[in-house]
């Protein structure tokens, strides 16, 4: 008798769409409907990036309800619910969980001015380790100094403080409950222990200024948060009491959907924000200042940096300096930036010396930082500009990679890819080049539903090991392979120009704070 097939039903909630799917253990999506949001958010000032919790609950329902009508007949086949979310977007209800105001979402840039005091001793503690201005910018973009200051009234109404992925996963087994691995960002979590601090006098815990008695309960990942409730019968089509497991973030899914769960391969994602991250088992920092995060693995850490603006700077760039490639798109038939990837393939590797450094927001290790261009000459196009954008994200990871393996003590073999930038093949070249090792790529693209399905198959005991559920489920399709010339060119100007260009641009940096300030006033 064959044995009946076993499916994970995948939730993918993303920064501009939400996905839902039905996956079995051969990493095989066999149904998928996604909602692109519209708008992905709205701004109330500029700066400002703000949903309704609710839009993303419509979201869902939209899609699970019709994934659910298509695929009856498989709905006896699903060992139960895996969701990735994506992080830092803080989220408030009142006492009788009524949504207080919109959340406000990562990439929101609005800053507090942080007046919330912090005592004399700990103060002297973050002076004398040289935490002082990663601890004034962390606590500037914390949500709740931000509420404290300009909506005090709201503060106060405030039971429940969250991320979306809390009140996504309320709405669906009644509990409030979620994972520690959508818990890194501004959020007083203990990355190591993966739970609170115990107390909101925790040195570190007490920057972000929310009460413990705000926030949810942290379940341990691969266990159960809870079953599907009979409301969320009503709203989303899932069977009554199916379980939901404990998953996480989106990127930490994504690093488990590309295959990574040592410490030998790093996973890049060239999404919104760009990241480059590695799977240990054994707490490390990622670098000076900044954690490693919980997870999606059981017991396991993701070491992580990433570059805020990431892929996004790819829109910015059309939008502003590519109106000719939309006209073009637009005849073709095609997205503005596959034309100038194509465009991208008639500049040598190195964009003709012209160097970006991609702080186009602002980072935890470098809270002064700026972008910046060097290397122009008149022989420089838009289109150099377009590659050195990629190119100068690329150095910014693999300066993260390089932090990583000072603290492992060992060298990175392989690299995954996954995001939007990795559809492009000249992208993923490009990358391997920049990094001089094997890059690939898996058999989608939709590596943060896929590595929902593996955490859920595990939860679910449907496999004996993380390897043996990555040997089932993720499978390689394509591998880049650097061209030692192209390779030769990068190191030159990744070790010669672009590792030194913050160190010789920090007291600009400063300045041009002190101007900013200045201008404000």
């Amino acid at each position: 008798m064959q044995e009946k097939e076993s499916l994970i039903l995948a939730i993918d909630f993303g920064t501009q769409s939400v996905r839902v799917a039905l996956i079995n253990k051969k990493g095989e999506i066999l149904a998928i409907e996604k909602e692109k949001y519209a708008p992905a958010y709205f701004s109330i000032k500029e700066g400002y990036a703000e949903q309704d919790p609710n839009y993303y609950i419509d979201c869902l329902a939209k899609i699970s309800k019709k994934l659910m009508a298509k695929e009856d007949k498989k709905i006896s086949l699903i060992k139960g619910i895996a969701m990735s979310c994506f992080r830092d977007s803080a989220t408030f209800l009142d006492k009788d969980n009524n949504i207080v105001r919109p959340t406000i979402l990562w990439l929101d840039e609005r800053q507090a001015e942080a007046k919330e005091k912090i005592p004399f001793f700990n103060k002297l503690l973050f002076k004398i380790s040289g935490m002082m201005e990663t601890v004034k910018l962390n606590r500037k973009r914390t949500p709740a100094h931000w509420i404290k200051e300009n909506q005090p009234q709201i503060w106060n109404k405030i039971a429940k403080y969250m991320n979306i992925s809390t009140y996504i996963t309320m709405k669906i087994v009644g509990e409030y409950v979620d994972s520690p691995s959508n818990y890194g960002g501004h959020f007083p979590i203990n990355f190591k222990k993966q739970d609170w601090y115990h107390s909101d006098r925790a040195l570190k815990g007490q920057i972000f200024g929310i009460p413990k008695r705000l926030l949810p309960r942290l379940i341990k990942v691969g266990d159960v948060l809870g079953y599907v409730t009979k409301e969320a019968h009503d709203l989303f089509g899932f069977p009554v009491g199916l379980p939901m497991f404990s998953v996480g973030s989106d990127k930490s899914a994504e690093t488990l959907g590309l295959g990574v769960i040592g410490e030998n391969i790093a996973t890049i994602s060239y999404g919104t924000a760009s990241s480059i991250d590695v799977t240990t088992r054994k707490y490390h920092s990622s670098e000076t200042f900044l954690p490693s995060y919980p997870a999606v693995l059981q017991g396991a850490y993701n070491m992580e940096v990433q570059v805020y603006r990431g892929y996004w700077m790819l829109n910015w760039f059309s939008k502003e300096f590519g109106k000719s490639e939309s006209l073009e798109a637009a005849i073709q038939n095609k997205l503005t930036i596959d034309v100038l990837n194509e465009e991208m393939l008639e500049i040598p590797a190195g964009s003709d010396g012209l160097i970006l450094q991609p702080y186009w927001g602002p980072g935890l290790k470098r809270p002064l930082a700026k972008g910046a261009i060097i290397g122009f000459s008149d022989t420089h196009t838009r289109v150099h500009l377009y590659r050195a954008i990629i190119e100068g994200i690329a150095y910014a990871l693999r300066e993260g990679l390089e932090n990583f393996e000072r603290r492992l003590h060992h060298k990175i073999k392989s690299i995954r890819i996954a995001g939007g930038g990795s559809q492009s093949d000249a992208i993923c070249q490009i990358t391997a080049d920049i990094f001089g090792v094997k890059v690939s790529r898996v058999q989608t693209f939709e590596t943060s539903l896929l590595g929902a399905a593996v955490a859920g198959f595990l939860a679910s005991k449907e496999f004996k090991s993380p390897q043996e559920a990555v040997k089932a489920m993720v499978h390689k399709t394509k591998t880049f392979y650097p061209d030692h010339a192209n390779h030769q060119k990068y190191d030159y100007l990744f070790n010669e120009a672009y590792l030194k260009m913050y160190p010789s641009l920090k007291k600009i940096y400063r300045k041009i704070k002190e101007y900013g300030h200045r201008h404000n006033d």
